[in-house]
């Protein structure tokens, strides 16, 4: 019985083990700059919120509070979108405090790019 090679991917009509097979060729400089390249292709710029944006995302954090409803809650951290979903318990101008059922999070002020209440 044969064994199956876990690293083979099939591309188009081609199986190729990828990069796998050249790792042994390569130099540590070329490892450092290929991870490198690899994080860098996901990453976002942060986008840059006009006066409008920064009203509406203040009116919905006044409505979010007092209300105390539940509140997706999307930042921009390390060129990514990370969402967070609870409710919000205390802003101030520097960070934002929410709660969630694994206990209650920050979130700086500076990163926060949309709030959108759930209901």
């Amino acid at each position: 019985m044969r064994k199956i090679n876990r690293a083979m991917q099939l591309q188009g009509d081609i199986k190729d083990r990828g990069n796998i097979k050249w790792t042994s060729l390569f130099l540590p400089e070329h490892v450092k700059a290929m991870r490198e390249w690899q994080e860098d292709i996901g990453k976002v710029d942060k986008p840059l919120l006009d006066e409008f944006d920064l009203q509406v995302l203040q009116e919905e954090l006044e409505i979010a509070i007092q209300t105390a409803n539940e509140v997706r809650i999307k930042e921009w951290k390390d060129g990514k979108f990370v969402y967070h979903r609870g409710i919000i318990t205390r802003a101030n101008s520097q960070k934002l405090t929410y709660e969630d059922p694994f206990g209650k999070h920050d979130i700086y002020a500076t990163n926060l790019i949309e709030i959108m209440s759930l209901y």
